[in-house]
C-alpha cells in the first residue's frame, strides 16, 4: 500500500494533468492585463536577478513569493507564458487537493470531492486557474491552514496539536507572503483558538507554544514591510496606489454599495447562487428533522407497517408522489421520513457522532469567519471591487454550501450538486447581462486573442506610425516579452475612452487610433435600465461612458482601416 505522502502527490499530478489537458486551448496564452502591467514582470526581475522588489514595473508592495515561485519556475522550464501558466496550474491542482483532503476531514470522502470538483468547474477559480495572479495560492494556503487547526478524529491517541500549530504556522506565513492582505486570516484563527481554548490546553504540550504558533505569520509580514520600508520609503505600494486603494474608500455610501457587491460576489454571481439555495435547504430541513426527532415518536418499520417490499423499492411512480400523503397519513414520521421514502433512501440516516459534529461545527466557524471577514475586508479596501480578491476563501465556502447542502436527502443534494456543475461549465463561455470583469471567465481569453490580431496588424503594416490607444495595448505594443509584438511599436497612451481622457489629445499627435472593448457592456446591459445604479457607479466607482466611434471620427477626421470582433468584444483601428 502507498504511503499517504505518495498518495497526495500521485493525485497532485494526476489534478495537474488534468488541469492542463482543459486549459491546453488557452494555455499560451500571452498575458492579460493585471499579468502584463505587474505579475509577469515582477517574476520576471526575479528570474533575471533575484528582485523582491520589481525594477520593470511599478512598486505596489504585495508580499513576493507567487512572482519569486514563477520566476523559479523558469530557471528550471525556460520563460514563456505557457511556463508561467503551467506554474499556476500547479498551485490551482494543489488547491484542489487540499480542498478535497479538507472535505474528506470534516464531511467524508462524497462531499469532498463534490466540493472538490465544484470548485474546480467554477468559472471564477477556472479562469485564475492559469492566469499569473496572486489570489490562488493564498486560497492554497488559507486551506491548509484551517485544515492544520481541526483536529483528526480517526487519530485520536495519535493527533498531535503542536504539530499542527506549526502546520498551521507555516500554511499561514505562506499565504501571507503570497498576498499580504491575508494576513485578516489571523483574527479568525485567533477567535477560534479562543473558543477552543479548553480543548487546546488539555491537548497542547505547552499553551505558550499555541500562542507563539498563533502569533507567528505577523512575523514575515512585518520583516517584509520593514525591508520594503528600507527600500521604497513606503510601507505598502506608492502614494497613488494607496490613494486609490485606500484613501479614495473609505465614505460610508461607497463602502455599502461595495459590501452588497461583495455579497452578490460570493453568493451569487456565477451561478453560486445554486449552491446558496443548496445550503439554506439543507439548513433548513436539518432543523425540521431535529424538530420531528425531539417531537414525534419513532416511525414503524417497513415490516411492521406492512410495506417492506415498497420501502426497499429504489423508485417511485408519478402516480405515488400524487398519493404519497394518502398512504402514509398512518405513519407517525415526519414529512422528512415520507419524502427519504419516495427517494428510495432510508428512513433514519445514521447520525453523526459528537465528535463529528463538533468537527464540522469548527470548519464552519472557520469558514464562515472567514468568508465574512474577507467580505468586509474587501469592502472597506480596494478600488478595484474585482471578484477574484475574494478567491482565497471560494475552497472553504464551496465545501461550507456542499457539507450544508449534503443535509438534504443524498438524491436532491446531488442533483443540486449536478446543477452546479453543469451551470459552471456553461458560464465559462456565458456572459453575464451587466457588467463584470472578463477575467472571470474566458471572456479574458477572447479579450487577449483579440488584442494578438490587432497587434499582428499594426506590426505588419504601421510599424511605424503613433498609435493612440490605452493601457493595456499601451504594454502589449511596446514590450515584446508580454507576447504580442516582436519588437516594440510606437505607442501614445491615454488614460481611456471617455470624454475626459481625449480633451487633451491634438489632431497631430497621432497617426493611428486603436480602440477596443475595455468594459463588458452588452446591448441589454440590465445596470443600464436603472439611472440611479448609472448615477452611483459615476459617483462611487469612476465609471463614466466612453466616446461614441462617429464622434472622435468627426473629430480627427478619421477612416476605419480594421476591425475584429469575438463574441461580444471588438477592436477598431482608424487611421487619418
Amino acid at each position: 500500500m502507498k504511503s499517504p505522502r505518495a498518495r497526495i502527490a500521485l493525485a497532485l499530478v494526476a489534478v495537474w494533468a488534468g488541469l492542463i489537458l482543459l486549459h491546453y486551448p488557452w494555455r499560451c496564452l500571452p498575458y492579460y492585463w493585471d499579468e502584463a502591467g505587474y505579475y509577469a514582470l515582477a517574476a520576471l526581475d526575479f528570474y533575471r536577478q533575484a528582485l523582491l522588489i520589481p525594477e520593470s514595473t511599478q512598486k505596489l508592495g504585495h508580499t513576493p513569493l507567487v512572482p519569486a515561485f514563477v520566476g523559479a519556475a523558469w530557471r528550471v522550464l525556460g520563460v514563456s507564458p505557457c511556463r508561467a501558466r503551467e506554474a499556476m496550474m500547479l498551485v490551482a491542482a494543489a488547491t484542489l487537493v487540499a480542498t478535497y483532503a479538507l472535505g474528506c476531514r470534516v464531511a467524508g470522502r462524497k462531499v469532498a470531492a463534490w466540493s472538490a470538483a465544484l470548485l474546480a468547474f467554477s468559472p471564477l477559480f477556472f479562469a485564475q486557474s492559469s492566469m499569473l495572479h496572486i489570489e490562488i495560492a493564498p486560497a492554497l494556503f488559507i486551506t491548509l491552514a484551517v485544515l492544520a487547526l481541526l483536529p483528526r478524529p480517526e487519530l485520536s491517541t495519535g493527533d498531535d496539536p503542536g504539530k499542527r500549530m506549526a502546520a498551521f504556522a507555516l500554511a499561514a506565513s505562506l499565504a501571507i507572503l503570497s498576498k499580504e492582505t491575508s494576513v485578516i486570516l489571523l483574527p479568525v484563527a485567533w477567535a477560534f483558538a479562543w473558543r477552543a481554548r479548553r480543548e487546546l490546553a488539555s491537548t497542547a504540550p505547552k499553551a505558550r507554544n499555541v500562542m507563539l504558533a498563533l502569533a507567528f505569520p505577523l512575523a514575515p509580514l512585518v520583516a517584509w514591510a520593514i525591508y520594503y520600508h528600507h527600500a521604497t520609503g513606503f510601507w505598502t505600494g506608492n502614494a497613488e496606489y494607496l490613494r486609490y486603494n485606500l484613501y479614495s474608500t473609505l465614505t460610508p455610501a461607497r463602502v455599502l454599495l461595495t459590501l452588497a457587491r461583495r455579497l452578490y460576489q460570493l453568493l451569487i454571481a456565477g451561478f453560486d447562487w445554486i449552491l446558496t439555495v443548496g445550503a439554506l435547504l439543507g439548513v433548513w430541513w436539518e432543523r425540521r428533522e431535529q424538530r420531528a426527532r425531539k417531537g414525534l415518536p419513532a416511525p414503524p418499520s417497513a415490516a411492521e407497517s406492512g410495506n417492506a417490499g415498497q420501502a426497499a423499492s429504489p423508485e417511485i411512480s408519478l402516480a405515488q408522489f400524487a398519493s404519497l400523503d394518502a398512504d402514509l397519513d398512518e405513519d407517525a414520521g415526519s414529512i422528512g421520513q415520507k419524502v427519504r421514502r419516495a427517494l428510495g433512501e432510508p428512513e433514519a440516516r445514521a447520525q453523526p457522532t459528537e465528535e463529528q459534529a463538533k468537527l464540522s461545527r469548527d470548519f464552519l466557524f472557520l469558514a464562515g469567519g472567514l468568508s465574512t471577514v474577507y467580505i468586509v475586508f474587501h469592502s472597506l479596501v480596494g478600488g478595484a471591487v474585482l471578484r477574484r480578491y475574494l478567491l482565497p476563501v471560494f475552497p472553504l465556502f464551496y465545501l461550507g454550501a456542499v457539507t450544508l447542502a449534503w443535509k438534504l436527502p443524498r438524491k436532491i443534494a446531488q442533483a443540486i450538486c449536478t446543477l452546479a456543475a453543469v451551470y459552471f461549465v456553461a458560464a465559462w463561455f456565458i456572459n453575464p447581462p451587466y457588467p463584470f470583469a472578463f477575467e472571470d471567465n474566458l471572456a479574458y481569453a477572447d479579450f487577449v486573442r483579440l488584442h494578438q490580431q490587432a497587434a499582428s496588424y499594426l506590426e505588419e503594416h504601421s510599424a511605424g506610425s503613433r498609435i493612440l490607444t490605452a493601457w493595456p495595448a499601451t504594454g502589449e505594443l511596446t514590450v515584446p516579452f508580454l507576447g504580442y509584438v516582436s519588437k516594440p511599436l510606437r505607442a501614445v497612451a491615454v488614460d481611456g475612452f471617455t470624454p475626459d481622457d481625449f480633451s487633451a489629445v491634438r489632431q497631430d499627435a497621432f497617426d493611428l487610433l486603436y480602440l477596443y472593448s475595455r468594459k463588458w457592456e452588452p446591448a441589454s446591459n440590465w445596470l443600464a435600465r436603472s439611472p440611479i445604479l448609472e448615477r452611483l457607479q459615476e459617483r462611487y466607482f469612476n465609471y463614466a461612458p466612453e466616446m461614441r466611434d462617429e464622434v472622435l471620427v468627426a473629430r480627427y477626421r478619421l477612416k476605419l482601416v480594421q476591425q475584429y470582433e469575438r463574441r461580444g468584444q471588438w477592436v477598431r483601428i482608424y487611421s487619418k
